[in-house]
């Protein structure tokens, strides 16, 4: 099976980061499953709709993003696809197109999409201010979230 795992956060914008920054750590501690031929990483800052080309050929995606709900800060968000409408409503992705509706979007206007198997893991973030680096609670989670990238991962490729 072909899983694309994909980062998306904004480098300079302090706990958005922490998708782009949890997808490097993962790769860095997992190789040998990172590394894999069926195994795809992107990083993206800002995707907005063109997040629909990076789960092109993909037979499973992982999207690992920071979020905004009412959650303590540093709490992984793990969501499937039949939660995602559900999600729009009391959190959101950092940007302004969010992850959640382009999903959606894809999957009515693409066939290939619409039984995607896809994985939205969100880590909630504390701020989101330009120029500053990860949140103390944000960054302290970040070995959790790659142990979660990792068991997703092996879950899609079925070990």
């Amino acid at each position: 099976m072909k899983v694309a795992v994909i980062g998306i956060g904004q480098s300079l914008r302090g706990d958005d980061a922490a998708g782009l920054d949890a997808i490097r750590q993962w790769q860095e501690e997992h190789p040998e499953t990172a590394g894999r031929p069926e195994v795809r990483v992107e990083a993206s800052e800002l995707p907005g709709l063109a997040l629909l080309d990076l789960l092109q050929d993909a037979e499973a995606a992982i999207i690992v993003d920071a979020v905004k709900s009412s959650a303590m800060p540093g709490t992984i968000h793990r969501i499937n696809p039949d939660d995602l409408s559900a999600f729009t409503s009391d959190a959101q992705s950092a940007h302004g197109w969010g992850v959640t509706e382009t999903i959606q979007l894809g999957r009515k206007l693409y066939p290939t999409l619409k039984n995607l198997p896809i994985r939205l893991i969100g880590i909630e973030a504390e701020q989101f201010s330009m120029g500053s680096g990860l949140s103390q609670k944000v960054a302290q989670t970040i070995p959790a979230l790659c142990r979660t990238i990792e068991d997703e991962v092996q879950t899609f490729l079925g070990k």
